[in-house]
């Protein structure tokens, strides 16, 4: 029994002793570390990103966090919200963004307040625009004989209403809308990337542009892959030598899944087709 309790006191020490020789001696020190977050395929949800976010910034050890976006955007309150978070990560450590193979719409939009955007030549970004799609089964259901009755509160409560055309005065209503958001978008990417509104607004038609293209027009700072965001945060964040990058365990949801290998599989994720106002590549 004695033998055995020294063996484990013996093992204790030794683990202890490993921990403080490389907390002391690896050639990364405390507070030289990049995290890497990545943001993949369509935005639906800002909670993990925003975790994440969150509690780097918190982490004394982090002193930048690169942004890894391959996506062609999502909806529109989730790339608010990872974008104002983003704004608030800004005020402790610096913000690097590596565009993948697209970055574009609502994918842009988390992408213009970092410090510096790093994208490949041939990364699709922009389409600054905003989108609503609503499909119409009116014709189809006449055809086989179907009718809905419908019991409201005031007479645009069925505006968005997938058994009936949508009105000329519902339209405008639409558009009104959508345009409202627009005009936060282009706001937006004006007060990331410090461009005049007036200025955005010329390239806020919904069009994509290569890397290349994007960074001619300053909405991307530096042309380069993953790894030349990564030094290039450590550089920012006086970072000596290379940084030592920290990365969390990614989760498998099965609902980003269907969405994301489905086209149009986000509008059936409540059980039934939704209106939903979208930052999205459009392809």
């Amino acid at each position: 029994m004695k033998k055995a309790l020294i063996f484990f006191v013996i093992i204790i020490a030794v683990i202890a002793i490993l921990s403080f020789m490389l907390t002391f001696t690896h050639k990364v020190q405390i507070g030289e570390k990049v995290a890497l977050v990545k943001v993949e395929g369509i935005i639906l949800d800002s909670q993990d990103v925003i975790e994440e976010l969150k509690a780097y910034s918190e982490n004394q050890s982090i002193k930048a966090v690169v942004l890894r976006i391959d996506s062609p955007g999502g909806a529109v309150a989730p790339a608010q919200e990872i974008y104002k978070e983003i704004i608030k990560l800004k005020l402790k450590k610096k913000v690097v963004v590596s565009m993948g193979s697209v970055a574009a719409s609502g994918g842009y939009y988390i992408a213009c307040p970092a410090d510096k955007i790093v994208a490949n030549a041939g990364t699709i970004t922009g389409s600054i625009g905003v989108i609503m799609e609503i499909p119409n089964f009116e014709g189809l259901l006449k055809k086989i004989g179907v009718e809905t009755q419908v019991i409201k509160s005031g007479k645009h409560k069925d505006i968005a209403s997938v058994f009936k055309s949508m009105t000329d005065e519902e339209r405008k209503i639409l558009q009104s809308v959508l345009d409202d958001v627009h005009e936060q978008f282009i706001k937006a990417v004006s007060e990331g990337r410090r461009m005049e509104y007036e200025e955005i607004k010329k390239l806020a038609d919904g069009r994509i542009f290569t890397g290349k293209k994007a960074k001619e027009l300053g909405l991307v700072d530096v042309l380069g892959n993953l790894e030349d965001a990564i030094k290039l945060a450590g550089q920012l964040s006086g970072i000596k030598g290379e940084p030592q990058v920290v990365t969390k365990k990614e989760k498998f949801r099965v609902w980003n899944f269907i969405s994301g290998v489905f086209p149009g599989g986000e509008l059936i994720k409540d059980g039934f087709p939704t209106i939903r106002l979208k930052y999205v590549l459009t392809l």
